[in-house]
């Protein structure tokens, strides 16, 4: 086995342009490509942050909705590190985008937060 890294994560949402907009004007993400395939009625969009290749949206017709609460099996969230979460919590919020209030882990003593994507997909951010 010869892992090495993370390459990226696939998330399936279910407004296509509500997402891109989030992930992209909200969080900062660039565009790397964009593709529709018709075949599929699916979107397809390739997102880097700071230069690396991280997420995959797509969309796809009537997808069921995917349970996130109470601590449903299966991805649990994803998260970002950011160097000022007090900053970013408040630039979030003037976007329209409201985090849980800061918390403070009891083994890092590292300050992080939870926000929620258009599909309700748990985000955190973990203050390095």
């Amino acid at each position: 086995m010869n892992l090495k890294a993370l390459h990226h994560i696939a998330i399936i949402c279910s407004d296509y342009e509500r997402s891109k907009k989030f992930y992209t004007e909200v969080l900062g993400f660039e565009v790397l490509n964009e593709v529709y395939r018709k075949e599929r009625d699916s979107y397809k969009l390739d997102l880097s942050l700071n230069g690396q290749y991280l997420i995959e949206l797509f969309s796809f017709p009537n997808t069921p909705p995917r349970p996130t609460q109470p601590e449903a099996c299966g991805l649990r969230h994803i998260a970002f590190a950011v160097t000022d979460i007090g900053a970013t919590v408040k630039e979030l919020a003037d976007k329209g985008v409201i985090a849980e209030p800061i918390r403070t882990d009891e083994f890092t003593h590292k300050r992080f937060t939870f926000l929620r994507d258009p599909d309700d997909q748990p985000i955190e951010l973990y203050e390095q």
